[in-house]
């Protein structure tokens, strides 16, 4: 069995078998709008519980929504250089099952799914569909592309997105984001959701000695001797850089999770959208 197919095998039985009950989908509460509250009764989702006015009136109330038209989801796929890179598997690998979650919760859920692959230009895109054979086209376009030395521009992708996208949207954004972006302005128009995909080892390298590391991005070789004070302090960058990242996201309304290459992307997944 291919990757690929390993990777869509996986995801859909992941999406489509063990996401039932109370739970159609990972997007369940996504493109609803609250009516109002009644008390709690047996078989309601808990995750619909408004803890404040449980707590004022001394028993469980839910929030009842009415459902609104299907969503608009774009899958955005930022494929730079620095995807190149996994310890256990490259960081791409898992941008494209990342991919193939979402998409997948998406057409299970009965919503439109398009997707992009970006860099420092639009490399790739898929027009809104229903149909499952688009997961299969999007992750098979992620895994082929060639990321090794693809530079990368976040002002280019918001512009790109925000002069394409007429329809207000729920955008999924997947990449590592080594660099940080401002979708200020592109979340005030549509909802934006990033998952960070990264390998332990290039937030927590090892002592090496004396090496050359070559830049998957820029092609750059850095020679010198990463012993422990330099690993450190690298690590300590790595820190500052995802504090100023995250409060980024933050400040522009953006919701975010990390997932990392060694770890389960679908657990990860689940928590962002349930609000965990």
């Amino acid at each position: 069995m291919s990757k690929l197919q390993k990777i869509l095998v996986r995801a859909r039985r992941q999406v489509f078998s063990e996401m039932v009950g109370n739970n159609p989908s990972i997007f369940h509460g996504e493109g609803y709008d609250f009516i109002e509250l009644r008390e709690y009764m047996a078989g309601d989702d808990i995750r619909h519980i408004d803890w404040n006015i449980t707590a004022k009136m001394q028993k469980p109330f839910i929030k009842i929504f009415r459902e609104e038209r299907e969503l608009n989801v774009v899958l955005v796929s930022v494929l730079n250089g620095s995807v190149h890179f996994g310890s256990k598997k490259f960081k791409q690998e898992s941008i494209a099952e990342v991919a193939a979650l979402l998409g997948y919760s998406t057409l299970k859920n009965g919503d439109l799914l398009s997707s992009y692959i970006f860099t420092d230009k639009m490399a790739a895109h898929e027009k809104p569909t229903k149909k499952l054979l688009m997961v299969q086209k999007s992750v098979q376009d992620i895994l082929e592309f060639d990321a090794l030395g693809a530079q990368l521009d976040f002002k280019f992708i918001a512009d790109t997105l925000f002069q394409r996208l007429k329809r207000k949207s729920l955008i999924l954004m997947i990449g590592d984001f080594f660099e940080i972006p401002n979708f200020r302005l592109l979340a005030r128009k549509h909802e934006i959701v990033c998952v960070i995909v990264r390998d332990r080892l290039e937030e927590n390298p090892p002592e090496m000695g004396f090496a050359s590391l070559v830049d998957p991005q820029s092609g750059a070789t850095l020679e010198g001797d990463f012993n422990i004070a330099s690993i450190k302090a690298y690590a300590q960058k790595v820190a500052a850089h995802d504090h100023a990242l995250f409060e980024k996201l933050r400040s522009d309304g953006i919701r975010f999770t990390k997932v990392y290459t060694d770890s389960s992307a679908a657990v990860a997944l689940r928590r962002l959208f349930e609000g965990r």
